[in-house]
């Protein structure tokens, strides 16, 4: 067999495995070391699988990963995913569809620091669905919502999803951090929109809420210093140069380990719940990217990458055209598969096409991470949506599925502008020192 035979051979193995329930991290682990020892030998791949392993648990950009889902930890424990959905709900739950709209605010509230969009989700599904059925609220608004909402955990940085795209790829993750705030903001208010929209042509979907005065409003901001405390230090340092990614990992997470003391909500009982939490993810991250890095090792070694990305850049296409072919697959395949699998998976191989083309690569990151997005509420994978009905277990699959359609629609129109007008994400990256 040629490689590139070995290469479309391995790609189907590890489809097949995953198809049988194995972990992502240990089916493109085992593929790309069977594959490797085919291309060239079982020495050669024993090698590489050393020195991959090596290279990640050693890593000084990857340990940004365990340091922000501590930093998620510690600011869920200070209770700033309450203190986000609170100020928001103050100021805008008079308005039809209002705390819809604060869920979506709470939401990006709380993805400014945390970078995980199960975490976002499942956090404000406990603070802002109670809340939501008290003014009764219909079923597929409320979780919709959330559900949507939830997303934004990987797009409003720091990001975890940004963090792994910038591993994989070689591409800085500071960048993408900071490429990642107005589109994040877009999105938020493209969702909010849409839900005031939809209350405005149907008042039953969502009433507008109690009415407050400005004196009680503004008094919520005392309670938002925390969320702003982080967002700022931590990707402010970023983007004027004053310290790295990971660096900003290290000062995120002393901060909010001294905002949770200083709210008290830390005592020598619950001190370890935190460190508790993130081992496992953590573990799984790490064992997810030594596969993925193997696996990017096999498929150079059996150049089907490169056959693939000579052959896409001699298409008789502008590349504009390409890049949406690429963001279609990339929702296809969110339709069927895991979000991390399909960043793991599809990135390493189109990669190098997206460089043949001459496409931006932190802009195609940002398009990337936002297709992930779009993959966590479609049906028949979509991971937000499991987890809203296993928190509303009352709220059947298909009516939160259809909750969610409106914010699909809105995730479209984002994704169009930003193709559109590329400068909304490359803006501020350019503008870094």
């Amino acid at each position: 067999m040629s490689p590139v035979e070995i290469g479309i051979l391995g790609l189907l193995g590890l489809f097949i495995l995953m198809f049988l329930g194995m972990p992502i991290g240990l089916s493109m682990g085992l593929v790309a070391f069977s594959g490797l020892m085919a291309l060239t030998s079982p020495e050669a791949a024993l090698l590489r699988l050393g020195s991959a392993s090596l290279g990640i648990t050693m890593s000084y950009s990857v340990a940004v990963l365990p340091l922000y889902m501590l930093m998620g930890e510690f600011a869920h424990m200070a209770g700033l995913t309450h203190d986000a959905y609170d100020f928001a709900n103050k100021w805008l739950g008079r308005l039809p569809g209002g705390l819809a709209m604060a869920t979506i605010a709470g939401c990006a509230g709380f993805a400014a620091v945390c970078g995980s969009s199960i975490a976002t989700t499942t956090t404000m599904a406990s603070v802002a669905l109670p809340e939501m059925r008290k003014y009764k609220y219909a079923p597929s608004l409320c979780t919709g919502s959330i559900a949507a909402g939830g997303t934004l955990g990987i797009l409003i940085p720091p990001s975890s999803a940004f963090a792994l795209y910038g591993i994989i790829t070689e591409q800085s993750i500071g960048k993408l951090f900071i490429a990642g705030i107005l589109p994040g903001i877009l999105l938020s208010f493209l969702f909010m929109l849409t839900i005031f929209i939809l209350a405005k042509f149907n008042p039953l979907l969502g009433p507008p809420g109690s009415s407050i005065s400005w004196q009680k409003g503004l008094s919520t901001l005392k309670n938002t210093w925390g969320v702003l405390i982080l967002f700022l230090v931590v990707m402010g340092g970023i983007y004027t140069g004053v310290f790295t990614a990971t660096e900003a990992a290290a000062i995120g997470v002393f901060c909010a380990f001294v905002i949770t003391v200083v709210k008290r909500r830390i005592n020598m009982r619950n001190i370890m719940n935190p460190f508790r939490n993130i081992f496992v993810s953590a573990g799984m991250v790490f064992l997810i990217l030594i596969g993925a890095i193997l696996f990017g090792y096999f498929l150079a070694q059996s150049r089907l990458t490169l056959m693939l990305a000579d052959f896409v850049a001699g298409l008789p296409l502008p590349p504009s055209a390409i890049l949406v072919a690429i963001l279609l697959l990339f929702l296809i395949l969110g339709c069927v598969m895991d979000t991390y699998a399909m960043l793991m998976i599809v990135v390493p191989i189109l990669f190098p096409v997206i460089l043949r083309l001459g496409i931006d690569p932190i802009m195609f990151g940002v398009l990337t991470v936002l297709m992930m997005e779009m993959g966590m509420i479609t049906p028949p994978v979509g991971m937000n949506v499991f987890i809203m009905a296993g928190v509303a277990k009352d709220v059947p699959m298909y009516t939160v599925f259809r909750g969610v359609i409106p914010f699909i629609i809105a995730m479209a129109v984002c994704i169009a502008i930003l193709v559109t007008f590329p400068q909304i994400i490359l803006f501020l990256p350019n503008a870094m020192r």
